[in-house]
C-alpha cells in the first residue's frame, strides 16, 4: 500500500467492548487523524463517538464520528469487532455459525467501499472468522489479518515473566495455532535475554519442570474462561494487541506478532488460517516466519489446523479433505 497525503482513517466496525475500547486506546495513543464507528446500534456508535470526542481536549485533533460502511472508503485499517459475544462456558468455535452469518453480511459491504485497505478481524472465532473474510472479500491474503495469538502469546509472556520475575518484555516466547483451546506453545524457543529457558533456569538456580509447564499454559490457555467468569468479557489486553498491530501496520515498523494469516507448506498444514510469528508492515502481511519445531509442536500445530479446517468445512468454505 502506498503512502497517502490524506488522512489516516480507521474503520471500526463493532463498537462493543471490544471495539470501543480499542477506539479509546486508538485515540490516547494518536495512531490516526479520523475514527469512524461502525455499530448495528447507530445510537450506541453516536454515544461512543460522543464520550470519545469529549476526550479530545486531553489528547490531540482527531474527527470521529459513527458512520456507516460508505464510511470505510480510504480507511487504511478496517478492525472488525463486530458478532456475538462469548457466553460463559462457551468454546470460540462455538460461535462461528452465528458470526459467520454477521460476517456474510458486513464483508461485502466494507470491500464494496474500500476494496484497498487492510481488514484486521477482531471477533471469535478469529481464525476461522479470519478465513472466512479472506474468501468473503476476494482480498489478497496480505491483506486479510487476523488477531490470532497476541493476546495468547503476551499472557504467555506474563506468566513466563511472573515465575522467572523479570519484566514481561525481556521474555520471548510465542503461542501459535489456533487462538483457542489447540493452541501450541513454543517451549523450544521460549528465551529470556537470548538464553533457552533450561539455561536461565540453570543460570539462576530456578526450576521449571513439567508440572510448572503444565500449570503456565493452561492458565494461558484458559485465561478468557476465567475472566469472562468474573466479569463477562474480556476486552482491555485483546484492544492493546490491537493497538500494537496497528502501530506496526500504520508505521510500516516490520514488527513480528502471532497474528492469523493464511498458511500453506508447512508441516504438511494448506489453506487454513492460524497464528505464526509474521512481520507486519504498511503491506500488512510482509512474511511469514516459519520456526523450526519440535516433533509435538509440530504434531499439536497439525493438530490445531485440523481442528480449524474441521470448522471451516462445516461452513462449506472449503471442501472436505483427508489432510
Amino acid at each position: 500500500m502506498e503512502q497517502s497525503s490524506h488522512p489516516t482513517r480507521i474503520a471500526i466496525v463493532g463498537t462493543g467492548n471490544v471495539g470501543s475500547t480499542y477506539a479509546y486506546a486508538l485515540l490516547l495513543n494518536r495512531l490516526s487523524s479520523e475514527i469512524v464507528l461502525i455499530d448495528a446500534n447507530h445510537a450506541k456508535a453516536e454515544g461512543e463517538a460522543m464520550d470519545l470526542n469529549h476526550a479530545m481536549p486531553f489528547t490531540h485533533p482527531t474527527r470521529i464520528w459513527a458512520g456507516d460502511f460508505p464510511h470505510c472508503a480510504g480507511a487504511a485499517l478496517t478492525v472488525l469487532a463486530a458478532g456475538a459475544n462469548q457466553r460463559p462456558g462457551e468454546t470460540r468455535l462455538d460461535l462461528v455459525k452465528r458470526n459467520y452469518e454477521i460476517w456474510q453480511a458486513l464483508i461485502p459491504q466494507i470491500v464494496k467501499h474500500n476494496p484497498d485497505g487492510i481488514l484486521l478481524i477482531a471477533t471469535n472465532p478469529v481464525d476461522v472468522l479470519t478465513y472466512a473474510a479472506l474468501k468473503i472479500s476476494g482480498l489478497a491474503s496480505q491483506r486479510v489479518i487476523g488477531s490470532g495469538t497476541v493476546l495468547d502469546t503476551a499472557r504467555f509472556r506474563y506468566l513466563l515473566s511472573q515465575h522467572f520475575r523479570v519484566d514481561a518484555r525481556s521474555v520471548h516466547a510465542f503461542i501459535i495455532g489456533e487462538h483457542g483451546d489447540s493452541e501450541v506453545p513454543l517451549w523450544s524457543l521460549a528465551n529470556i535475554a537470548g538464553m533457552k529457558l533450561e539455561d536461565f533456569c540453570r543460570a539462576q538456580g530456578m526450576e521449571l519442570g513439567a508440572a510448572t509447564r503444565k500449570k503456565i499454559y493452561e492458565q494461558t490457555r484458559d485465561a478468557a474462561y476465567s475472566i469472562i467468569e468474573r466479569k463477562g468479557a474480556t476486552y482491555y489486553a485483546v484492544a492493546a494487541g490491537l493497538i500494537a498491530i496497528t502501530a506496526a501496520i500504520l508505521r510500516d515498523q516490520n514488527t513480528v506478532f502471532s497474528v492469523s494469516t493464511l498458511i500453506q507448506d508447512y508441516y504438511g498444514i494448506n489453506d487454513v488460517c492460524l497464528s505464526l510469528p509474521t512481520v507486519l508492515n504498511r503491506k500488512g502481511v510482509d512474511r511469514l516466519l516459519r520456526p523450526e519445531l519440535n516433533e509435538e509442536e509440530g504434531a499439536g500445530l497439525r493438530h490445531s489446523a485440523e481442528i480449524l479446517r474441521k470448522t471451516i468445512e462445516q461452513l462449506g468454505l472449503m471442501r472436505a479433505s483427508n489432510q
